[in-house]
């Protein structure tokens, strides 16, 4: 890091809904992570050990993505990787916490889901 460099820590990450609320208590139940900030088109969750939260804010003009994404179809721009030591019961309770096993699946140790605004995330094996 240089001396000019000034100081940048990155404390969140933000995803975008037709319903913040709706979202939010989907993450709740897949993560188990507590609200932090909770406001009707806004709610912030944090993990029991600190670090970024996860945040979703209602967003009026919402376009749902696709996974994978066609030509002229709309493209997930983030996505989450999440560790976890088994596969076959984290993808369990992903289902069982409102989320769907995607139709396309890139890679045999990673699971493709997507939560229930269309955002996909991964669930992978930890080393």
């Amino acid at each position: 890091m240089t001396e000019s460099m000034p100081r940048l820590e990155l404390s969140g990450i933000v995803l975008d809904s037709p319903d913040a609320q709706a979202l939010a208590a989907f993450y709740e139940r897949l993560l188990g992570w507590a609200r932090e900030q909770d406001e009707p088109d806004w709610v912030k969750l944090r993990g029991p050990g600190g670090g970024p939260g996860l945040s979703f804010q209602t967003e009026s003009a919402y376009a749902r993505p696709v996974w994978p994404a066609g030509p002229g179809e709309p493209q997930m721009m983030v996505h989450l990787d999440i560790a976890v030591d088994d596969l076959a019961t984290a993808g369990a309770h992903a289902v069982a916490a409102g989320a769907t096993l995607a139709g396309f699946q890139p890679q045999d140790d990673v699971r493709v889901f997507l939560d229930p605004a269309g955002h996909p995330f991964c669930l992978f094996l930890s080393d």
